[in-house]
This record gives C-alpha cells, structure tokens and sequence, in this order.
C-alpha cells in the first residue's frame, strides 16, 4: 500500500496529460482503463497536441479530449494568446481533483499549479529543480537505465498514486469509428482484398532513419507474392514517406494494393484490423496494428524494442546484431543513417512473416 495514495473515490475528474507523438499517446491509453476501473464514477479527460487527438477519441474511458493547437506558435501572439486563453478557461472550468502528466512537457507543471487540482502526478526528472518537483504531490520514479515499456512507465504515475494495474487494465484501445470501418470495408472491396487475407505492409517512418532501405522491402514484396500473398501498402501522406514507397514499386516485381497517402488515421486502424498481419519499423502503424490484435513483424533499428515493441499482441521483433543497438540516436553518428537497418537482410524478415502466419491467430 503506498502511504500516500490518492482516495480515487473522493475524485470526481481526472486530466491526463500526452504532449507526445502519436504512438507515444496511443501507448497512454491504458492509463484511462486503470483510472475508470478504479473510479467508474469519475470523469476522465486527455490533453494532447490536436493532430494526435485522433489516437483517443471514441475511447469508452474518456470524457474530453482537450486539444493543444501545433500551429498556435506560428498564428501569431494575438491568436495564440487567445487559443491558450481558451483552452485553460476550459480545463479551469472542469475543476479537476487529479492531474496525471506523463511527460517531460513543461506545460504540465504550469497546469498542476494553476488548475487548483489537489493531487497530482508526475515523472520525476533530474536536473530539473526544485519548480518542478514543487509543482506535483506525487513524483514517480523513472529507471535508470530507460529499459521498461512505455506501456508499463506510464502506468507507473498510477502505481504512484496507489493504483495497481490488473492485466486486463494494460490494454491499448483504438477506436476507428463507423466512417472508418466503412471505408475499410470499401477498400478492400475496390482492390480484391479479403478480411484476414492480406499482408499489410507499411515500409515507411516520419523520421527515415527509422526505415528499412527499399531495396529490401522490394525484395519482400516478391516474396510475398510468390507466397501467394496479397499485399497492401501503405504510408502516411507525406512526400518523403511517398517518395520511400514510390521508389519500393519501381524496385518490386510484384504490384501491391497501393494505399499509400490515402488513408486517415482512422482508417488505418481500421485497415490494418482486418490485415492477417502488418509488417513495418518502429512507428505509429506499428504501435496501432499491435492495439487492433494484428500480428505483427516489427524491425528495430536504433530505437528499443523493450521500450517500444508491439504491446500484447503475438510478434516477432527483427533486428540486427549490431553491439551498439538500441543507441537512440538518429542515424548513425547523427547521419540520419543507421547501419543497423541498411544491413538487415530480408531473410530473417520473411522467415518473422512465415513464421508468424503458421500460428493460428490469437496464439502468442
């Protein structure tokens, strides 16, 4: 029993606070289901940055999903003054009694002192001073060495706080929606796609360093194909996950269902639940593959797979033999090329992908 533990049942609203990336708030999504089956009668809210919003909402946990604007900086001080002025009359008026912040974010420790919530939960950061351990009740403690699933760290601020996690609380939900799911239904109708009979591949990363050259995804593709898999492909709208895609199809033989670009996040959950499998690097479609119950073949590069790796789902994670992986840098040496990608051979791929698909689904 922690001696300090926060009397949940007296708490009518809870803020829980992910300024992070998109997977990084998708991995928080256990903590709602921790703190909603401690206190059924307590509301729960998130804020998070507008474009990850998409990760949370239809949650069955949430109440509100507050927003913070990414542009607001570049709107000028007037529009942003007044976009902040109305986003924290909005927390204010919800009253909360707890505030939970999973991140370094400095906004965090302004909102703890500011909301007038009486408890509150935070990691505890070295070097950051006395302003910021001052601003929460509760620190929590971090691992020395940072090897502990993202999951599991941030569940941690709950452990603080005197919540201890079931094994069905550590669930990462994702709800794609009715919209969603019909689009889903009408893609795979357009490219001759049955539910559970495809492979769903998604090659590319917001940060390239994170990626499998194309040459070696190609090399799957046909592979894949001569399988007697189908294959559908897929990457953010961006130009340089396009371009990553495009160059793949000029390489490969074997002609995929191209999706690439045209799915929102939404729809990628809802794709890629009705995927046999995905394959695809540390990234966001990884981490949401892994939450719709796909198998999943993960490829690691500089990044950790004890920290990242799919979340309760049966996987296979691939990685090199490099003695100096997980490094967490962005390339090698800062060169925004990591070796230990380049040189990951399609062999041990494959051999993740057969094995993977021999097992029926479901089984770990």
């Amino acid at each position: 029993m922690v001696k300090d533990a926060v009397p949940l049942s007296e708490c009518s609203r809870a803020l829980v606070i992910k300024l992070r990336h998109h997977g990084d708030v998708l991995l928080a999504a256990p903590v709602f289901d921790a703190l909603k089956a401690r206190a059924p009668g307590m509301e729960v809210d998130a804020l998070v940055y507008d474009d990850t919003a998409p990760m949370l909402s239809g949650h069955p946990a949430l109440a509100r999903v507050h927003r913070v604007g990414r542009a607001w900086r570049a709107s000028g001080a007037a529009a942003r003054l007044a976009a902040e002025w109305r986003l924290f009359f909005a927390l204010r008026a919800r009253r909360y009694d707890l505030i939970v912040h999973l991140s370094e974010q400095p906004r965090g420790a302004w909102l703890a002192r500011t909301l007038g919530a009486r408890y509150s939960v935070a990691p505890a950061i070295a070097g950051r001073g006395s302003l910021w351990k001052r601003s929460f009740t509760h620190l929590f403690a971090l691992l020395a060495n940072g090897r502990r699933h993202q999951v599991e760290l941030n569940l941690d601020a709950l452990r603080r706080i005197g919540v201890q996690p079931a094994a069905g609380e550590r669930r990462v939900i994702f709800v794609p929606g009715e919209k969603a799911e019909n689009r889903a239904r009408s893609l795979l109708a357009e490219h001759g796609l049955a539910e559970r009979g495809f492979v769903h591949l998604h090659p590319a990363s917001r940060w390239r360093f994170k990626c499998w050259p194309a040459q070696q995804n190609a090399e799957l593709l046909d592979r894949l194909a001569a399988d007697g898999l189908r294959v559908a492909l897929t990457a953010a709208p961006d130009p340089g996950e396009l371009a990553l895609v495009d160059e793949i199809l000029r390489r490969a033989r074997a002609r995929p269902a191209n999706l690439a670009g045209r799915l929102s996040i939404k729809e990628l959950g809802a794709l890629t639940a009705r995927a046999r499998l995905f394959v695809g690097v540390d990234s966001m479609p990884m981490h949401l593959a892994a939450a719709m119950g796909t198998p999943t073949v993960a490829l690691f590069g500089p990044s950790g797979e004890l920290e990242w790796g799919p979340w309760n789902v049966a996987h296979r994670v691939v990685t090199s033999a490099h003695s100096c992986r997980p490094c967490g840098l962005d390339g090698c040496g800062g060169g925004k090329v990591s070796e230990c990608l380049t040189t990951l051979a399609v062999e041990p791929v494959h051999a993740a992908v057969r094995e993977l698909l021999a097992r029926p689904r479901g089984a770990a």
